[in-house]
């Protein structure tokens, strides 16, 4: 990993999707930044532009009902935010379907947790603005520890005064708060009157029950009435935490050293 000398500070808000600019092999673009991508994606037609070539054929999931066919190449270099990281192995796959539904136009790329696991980062949604800070920053808020579940990381949540569960925190994620049918079946969720919307990523569209949380409690502070999908995939974490909610919050993310720090906004 190189570092630069310029700390860059732009990030596109788009309602709750987060944007930053990039380069990849050069060329550059905007990428969605997503902490709990487990690789950097990059759509095919966009690679081919970059000059990324071919790679190992995978069978990719995401949080859609499906799966997508995805090659993983090596060597690829990723710069953004000053920090520029000359080996990344990327999946290159098609990204229309993501990018018309989800953000209602063409999505080149997105960048994951390889940029969040090279450099202490702090996120301010609600002015708009992401910078690197030196490990010797002293961060304000409160320490959450993160721990590791199928290569996402997770923040410790509290569901209506039960004891904390893990949720995924995934700044990707610009829908409502996501609940695993298996947490929701254990706390009597799915027993509740519901609606349902169309959500998932890569993968596809899937149709998902909603329900309603009468509290959820995060670093300290509690979100009232908070809006909640049911995702029924297997491997489901117990819940996950998205913009909707840590944009009340600043945020400074520490993956290296398994930390975040949540400081809320006044």
């Amino acid at each position: 990993m190189i570092v630069s000398l310029a700390l860059a500070a732009a990030l596109t808000v788009r309602g709750d999707r987060l944007f930053i600019p990039a380069r990849i092999n050069g060329v550059e673009t905007e990428a969605v930044l997503d902490s709990a991508a487990e690789v950097t994606v990059l759509d095919d037609e966009f690679a081919a532009r970059a000059g990324v070539g071919e790679g190992e054929t995978v069978t990719a999931r995401g949080s859609g009902a499906g799966k997508a066919k995805a090659q993983l190449v090596e060597g690829v270099r990723v710069e953004t935010l000053g920090v520029t990281l000359p080996d990344v192995t990327a999946a290159v796959m098609d990204l229309d379907d993501v990018g018309a539904r989800l953000f209602g136009h063409r999505l080149d790329a997105i960048v994951g947790r390889e940029l969040f696991d090279a450099r202490r980062l702090a996120i301010d949604i609600e002015r708009g603005t992401i910078r690197t800070l030196p490990a010797s920053a002293k961060p304000k808020g409160v320490r959450l520890t993160l721990r590791t579940f199928h290569g996402n990381e997770t923040v410790p949540v509290s569901i209506e005064g039960k004891a904390p569960i893990r949720a995924e925190f995934d700044l990707g994620n610009g829908s409502d708060m996501l609940i695993g049918k298996a947490y929701a079946a254990r706390a009597g969720l799915l027993d509740r009157e519901h609606a349902h919307q169309e959500g998932g990523g890569i993968g596809g569209a899937v149709k998902r029950r909603v329900v309603t949380l009468k509290q959820v409690r995060i670093a300290g502070v509690t979100f009232r009435n908070v809006r909640a999908a049911i995702d029924e995939q297997p491997n489901a974490a117990d819940a996950n935490v998205g913009v909707k909610l840590l944009r009340r919050f600043r945020i400074v993310t520490d993956f290296p050293h398994k930390a975040v720090w949540l400081e809320p906004r006044r």
